[in-house]
């Protein structure tokens, strides 16, 4: 493993110390335990110097506070009273960020079982305190490769963790407390998990580093590990009750060479800050796929039902208004009767046809249609068939906008001389010349009185079903005095003029019809009444079924929360490397948000697709079935995905932010 003096110039900058004191001045330190109702005092008013190149070896049995002490050093724990120095600067009255940064650009550690991240390639783990670090991502690259070719990895660059032996791990963990220089490196029994033969070649390379200037300080039980320093402070029960050196101490530190790496700009590091932890995040959803699935099922569901039952309730209400316009448009319609469902109003037959002419005079008619209407049976030669038969006036079709696609409609000649003729719709069409004749000019008895086809209209839904009944129409007075043998009218339309609103219009044929009948026998509705009540009613259901829905996402929210906690808790290892390479809290925290973030991201945008999926679906087994999909929902639906993620995300990213760097580290 030797690398002689191959890692010369490796130092990416020369750290300046206050020479006028020692590198580390450590005095009267206390770091106290607490186990249940018990303290322990792991340090006991400990003072120490290490100089600037020095070589030291930290021995002691196992609970002699050894580790305790490498961790306070390493600024990983703050939890402690007493004095600490480094470089001259007091570390206990610094921001949380600024210990951070200490790890990060002075500090290299070296752990016994490595201590690399299972999803990254022995690249990626090197780059990982120079990312933090905000080098820019070719610089790092660079010098990491550099590292790892020097280290004897050329041909294990990218591969991971468990495609490498415990020595090779190790000389990762090596070069990447080498990334930013490491001017202190910090090995916690380096060579426990290793064997004999690279056990001595890592102390070798360690004695190498500090004859090139850096500080060496190392943590063991061993002492054969620990005579390879020339410096060895023992530790028993938390004090130091030996300390002994038998060389001098390095101090050509500022002799060597340096290679600067370039640093990202200040306005763009949150960036690179985001796409680094995009990049984490991806990592680890791919090494976790079932578990990321699982995350997003409840979104997918949750996105999926908003936007399914939007289209669907949009769709539905389209479909019903389209219906409604085909009855006609600005039409106020006039019934026999005080209001819908009265139960008097088949006995009041006070509505005459001279109330339509009175009305077709007014200027606010456009035009005007009396109505009667039955059933009836329709023969033409040997072909029976039932439909609704229909008398109406001269400019009905004008008034309910249906389409004369052959032949001619009625005049108001065929009205004054109760003209047997008749318009059929397509469908009676259908029905009554199957064989594709044409039917104008032909004879079909209607209830048995004969009517001669003098055009065909459009078939058109004019109600709420499928439009598929068989229709036939003639001059209201033929279907009274001939078909129904009545004098009166079942009803009166009216369709309004444009310069008139349809309230004015209403007011004013309310007042007629009252001055004419001495009464209020009748009552009014318009398609605007209608189309505004199942506008309003449809909405009130989309909405309602909406709720549901958002209480799914809200329910899948919660999932993606449980679940980030319970990852958090598996990956207390890894946030705690992150940490010891010097990580921010900031940084941890926008990991595992942005990780919840894109969760719910990738399950918005797979819900939409199941939405639009799920749509074709239907209306390919389902004719009568319509979705009417807005962009609006969708990217609504799509925008509370994204806050769902930021919402329940925050509080798993909080807990890992929050957690000790130290006790993350002993986590298995």
């Amino acid at each position: 493993m030797g690398a002689k003096a191959a890692l010369l110039g490796l130092r990416h900058r020369p750290l300046v110390f206050d020479m006028a004191g020692p590198l580390i001045r450590i005095k009267d330190l206390r770091r106290q335990f607490t186990a249940g109702d018990e303290n322990f005092l792991a340090l006991k008013d400990l003072s120490l110097s290490i100089d600037t190149g020095e070589m030291v070896a930290i021995i002691g049995a196992s609970g002699s506070g050894k580790s305790t002490l490498m961790n306070v050093i390493g600024c990983l724990d703050r939890d402690w009273t007493g004095s600490y120095a480094f470089a001259g600067r007091d570390v206990a009255n610094i921001a949380p960020d600024e210990v951070a940064a200490l790890r990060r650009e002075n500090f290299g550690f070296i752990f016994q079982r490595y201590q690399l991240l299972a999803d990254l390639d022995a690249l990626g783990n090197v780059e990982m305190p120079a990312a933090y670090a905000g080098t820019e991502q070719g610089a790092r690259r660079d010098r990491a490769t550099t590292l790892l070719q020097r280290l004897g990895l050329s041909d294990r660059i990218h591969h991971r963790p468990s495609e490498l032996s415990g020595g090779q791990q190790q000389r990762v963990s090596v070069a990447r407390a080498l990334m930013n220089g490491g001017d202190v490196i910090l090995a916690d029994e380096p060579t426990g998990a290793l064997d004999k033969k690279s056990g001595a070649e890592l102390m070798d390379l360690l004695a190498e580093l500090n004859a090139e200037g850096h500080t060496v300080i190392i943590v063991t039980h061993d002492p054969d590990v620990a005579r390879k320093a020339p410096r060895i402070i023992e530790i028993s029960d938390g004090s130091i009750v030996s300390d002994k050196r038998s060389s001098p101490v390095h101090k050509d530190v500022a002799e060597f060479p340096h290679q600067a790496l370039r640093k990202i700009p200040r306005w763009r590091r949150w960036f690179e800050r985001a796409e680094e932890a995009i990049t984490i995040a991806v990592l680890s959803m791919n090494a976790h796929r079932l578990r990321t699935f699982l995350t997003m099922l409840g979104i997918i569901i949750g996105i999926a039902s908003v936007v399914a039952v939007v289209a669907l309730g949009q769709g539905s209400q389209d479909k019903v208004l389209e219906n409604i316009s085909a009855i006609g448009t600005d039409t106020v319609n006039i019934y026999a009767g005080v209001g819908i469902g009265n139960r008097g109003a088949g006995s009041i037959h006070t509505l005459v046809p001279e109330d339509a002419s009175a009305l077709a005079l007014q200027s606010y008619a456009d035009s005007v249609t009396p109505q009667v209407s039955s059933n009836a049976t329709l023969v033409y030669r040997n072909i029976e068939a039932t439909g609704s038969v229909t008398g109406v006036g001269a400019e009905y079709f004008r008034v309910s906008g249906a389409k004369i696609i052959s032949g001619n409609s009625f005049v108001d000649a065929s009205i004054k001389q109760n003209a047997q003729d008749a318009v059929i719709d397509t469908n009676t069409r259908d029905a009554l010349f199957p064989k594709g004749g044409d039917p104008l000019g032909q004879v079909v008895t209607v209830n048995r009185i004969p009517v001669r086809i003098i055009g065909v209209a459009q078939s058109s839904a004019t109600g709420f079903g499928p439009g598929n009944s068989l229709n036939i129409w003639v001059p209201y007075t033929t279907a009274m005095a001939r078909i129904l043998g009545q004098s009166y009218l079942s009803s009166i339309t009216v369709r309004v003029a444009d310069a008139f609103s349809m309230d004015t219009a209403q007011t004013l044929i309310t007042n007629l019809l009252h001055k004419r009948h001495n009464a209020v026998d009748f009552h009014l509705q318009n398609s605007d009444t209608i189309r505004s009540t199942i506008e309003s009613s449809s909405q009130t259901l989309t909405l309602l079924i909406s709720l549901i829905a958002i209480i799914s996402l809200i329910v899948g929210g919660i999932g993606v929360m449980n679940i980030m906690l319970v990852s958090v808790s598996e990956r207390t290892r890894e946030i705690g490397v992150r940490m010891a390479v010097g990580a921010r809290s900031g940084d941890i925290m926008l990991q595992f948000l942005i990780e919840a973030v894109l969760v719910c991201i990738i399950g918005g945008a797979t819900g939409v697709a199941l939405a639009l999926l799920s749509g074709l679906a239907v209306t390919s087994f389902a004719s009568g079935v319509r979705f009417s999909y807005s962009l609006v929902t969708i990217l609504v639906a799509f925008g509370s995905s994204t806050l769902i993620g930021i919402v329940f995300g925050f509080m798993p990213a909080r807990a890992a932010s929050r957690l000790d760097p130290v006790e993350a580290l002993m986590r298995e």
